[in-house]
């Protein structure tokens, strides 16, 4: 299933992506208790589809919102586990290959596939992109086996970690703040529940910008394929239902280019992850 959440005039629902439709569901309220409810929520889910039950909407006259809008903690998120996006890392910065490393990022960074994502020039005047596949956690667990890690995922969707790279590096080696910039953390614009991608190493991960590809990469290349992400970032931290894992990007970020890339108002970020769906966001000057 593709759920989502959305709003219309009456206030934000939880609906089920059909098609072109959006089938509204009455209950649970939100994302969260949907997650809570386990295997048996999504069970009534699909039975209450196959009986018909819900009022159906056209997707194109709703307003898709993160379908997560309030994860449970900030985003687990994993940086340089993609080989080549780890070497273009330290080609730019002058120094050796780090291995794969965990931060995070703010929930207040959370938006919307579409939202648009505002840029404080007086923060920050070097914005980037980067495409991930995320993992919604569906079961808490703390020292998660690898060969029992996927049972905790609920289901899948496309992430943009956007990052202010001049703060990132510049303010004393800051990931957490350069990467948790309101609204720098798109995601959606559902999530796929697990059953439907049954190999999360076989997605292609696209970042256009403008219509141009900057990005084009594959998860069958992570260094910590997903499953192995689990039980490495559950060591000692319990990882509760209802978060997000952003596994990673592949090369082609903008700030490794030659000369780098920086987004700027008036710019469109399509992320996409094969599978899961796309990720429109323009980047829009914050007001004074």
């Amino acid at each position: 299933m593709r759920l989502l959440t959305f709003r219309t005039a009456d206030g934000a629902r939880l609906g089920v992506l059909r098609g072109d439709e959006v089938v509204e569901l009455a209950d649970p309220p939100d994302m969260l208790s949907l997650i809570d409810s386990g295997e048996e929520g999504l069970e009534l889910v699909r039975s209450s589809l196959s009986r018909g039950k819900g009022k159906v909407h056209l997707l194109a006259e709703v307003r898709v919102q993160a379908p997560l809008p309030n994860p449970r903690g900030n985003v687990v998120a994993i940086g340089r586990n993609y080989q080549a996006h780890a070497e273009e890392s330290a080609r730019a910065a002058g120094k050796v290959v780090d291995p794969p490393t965990v931060f995070s990022k703010a929930i207040t960074s959370v938006a919307g596939p579409h939202d648009d994502i505002r840029i404080d020039a007086s923060v920050t005047s070097q914005v980037d992109w980067e495409v991930e596949l995320g993992v919604v956690v569906g079961r808490s667990g703390i020292n998660i086996k690898r060969e029992r890690s996927l049972d905790h995922v609920f289901g899948y969707v496309a992430v943009n970690d956007v990052s202010a790279r001049d703060v990132q590096f510049g303010w004393g080696g800051q990931y957490f703040k350069g990467k948790s910039l309101d609204g720098f953390c798109p995601i959606g614009p559902w999530i796929v529940t697990r059953d439907e991608i049954p190999d999360p190493q076989a997605l292609r991960l696209l970042l256009r910008v403008n219509g141009e590809t900057k990005q084009d990469g594959n998860t069958r290349d992570m260094i910590y394929p997903v499953d192995l992400v689990i039980e490495w970032v559950s060591k000692g931290m319990t990882l509760l239902a209802g978060s997000i894992i952003a596994t990673g990007t592949p090369d082609g970020v903008g700030f490794a280019r030659t000369p780098p890339e920086f987004l700027k108002p008036g710019d469109v970020m399509e992320a996409e992850v094969t599978g899961i769906g796309v990720l429109r966001n323009r980047i829009v000057a914050a007001p004074n």
